[in-house]
Formats: structure tokens, sequence, C-alpha cells
């Protein structure tokens, strides 16, 4: 079916909650994580309603990150830790991230930033800007991340830190932010965090580093 230009440019519609309905939700799997299966339908937008539709998705909370951020040195703190999702890179699971964590109930995104920078990279954050909240894989998990730029000194960073009752292994290292974003052209980086927030950096750097400083 093809569409006319009409069709093509047309205002985009508003949906609300009234567009799906949720027959029937059950747990697929309930281990460290959890797995939901979905029963629904939604509106079309040709009009109508959809089948049945039946889908499993990945319950696993929401999180924080942020890209610690030194203006006066322009250097930016990375992490790298096993992530068993990348078990099978040729490159091996062992990944250069920024400072994530989960946001626990009653917790603020920016309280759990502030926390896991000190914990995953021995690292004071004192001023935070937002940078975006994304998706991380709608097709299958509903976790959404909350991603920041904070300011910090970077003299003295660097090394193993993570707490080891969670099987943290981590190790911290000092990069230059022209040394950074050269690894993610060169695709160094497979995690999307890293990627977004270096090309954030990217077009807000001379502003930070005026303001910042």
């Amino acid at each position: 079916m093809t569409g006319s230009d009409d069709d093509n440019t047309r205002e985009i519609r508003r949906y609300d909650e009234g567009d799906v309905r949720i027959e029937r939700i059950d747990t697929a799997f309930q281990g460290f994580f959890q797995i939901r299966r979905y029963r629904f339908r939604h509106t079309l937008f040709a009009g109508g309603w959809s089948d049945e539709i039946v889908r499993e998705l990945f319950e696993r909370g929401h999180a924080a990150a942020v890209m610690p951020y030194d203006p006066w040195r322009d250097t930016v703190v990375m992490i790298e830790q096993f992530r068993v999702g990348a078990l099978h890179l040729p490159e091996g699971p062992w990944l250069k991230e920024f400072v994530a964590g989960m946001i626990e109930p009653g917790e603020t995104s920016e309280a759990v930033v502030l926390r896991e920078a000190e914990e995953e990279a021995g690292c004071k954050i004192d001023l935070l800007e937002p940078i975006c909240d994304y998706l991380v894989s709608p097709g299958g998990t509903s976790e959404m991340i909350s991603l920041f730029c904070g300011r910090t000194d970077s003299s003295a960073l660097g090394g193993l830190h993570g707490i080891e009752e969670e099987h943290e292994d981590i190790r911290a290292s000092v990069v230059r932010a022209d040394e950074a974003f050269a690894m993610m052209e060169e695709g160094a980086f497979k995690a999307a965090t890293p990627i977004i927030a270096l090309q954030w950096l990217q077009r807000h750097r001379d502003r930070l580093r005026r303001e910042w400083r």
C-alpha cells in the first residue's frame, strides 16, 4: 500500500492510553530480572484496531548515567567492566562506558549518578547538566536511561573501583576529549550511552568550558 504526498506531510498524531488495550499480563520469567508476557491490541494508522498481539517485555527498571567531564583539563572519566550482553563480541565483553546505575524506589536520577560516580570511579561531581532520556531498546525492554554530563576534577582520578559484594570489578581512566571522540569515530564504543554522551559533548564542549571554568 502506498501513501500520497498528503499522507507523508500530515501532522503527527498524538496518542493517549486509550489507544492501547492491555488484555492480559503474565510473568513469563522471574529471576535476577523479570520478563512479562503482554497480550494487547492497539489502534492502527489506517483506523480501527489491530488483532491481539503477544509480546515479551524485559522489565529491568530504569537507570541513570553520567559522563564526568573536567572543563579545566578537557578530559572525560571513563570506566571499563565486564558485560554479559557483550560476551560474544570479537573484542571481548569488557566495555568502555560511562558511570551508570539503577534507580531504586524513592531515588532521583541525579542522586543515582552522584552516588555511582563515587562508587565506580572515585569521582566527585559538583554540577550536573541533563543530556537526554532515552529508551535502551524499546522493541523488547521498558528500560529508560536518564543521561547527564557532570563537572569533575579529574586530576587524581583513575584506578580500580567497584563494590566487591556486587561483583563489580571496574577500571576507571581519564581520557582527553579529543581522544575519546577519535575512539568513537573508530567504533571503539559498543554501548549506546558513551556514543550519545560524546556526540553531545562535541556540540557543547566549548560552552561548558566557558561556563564551567
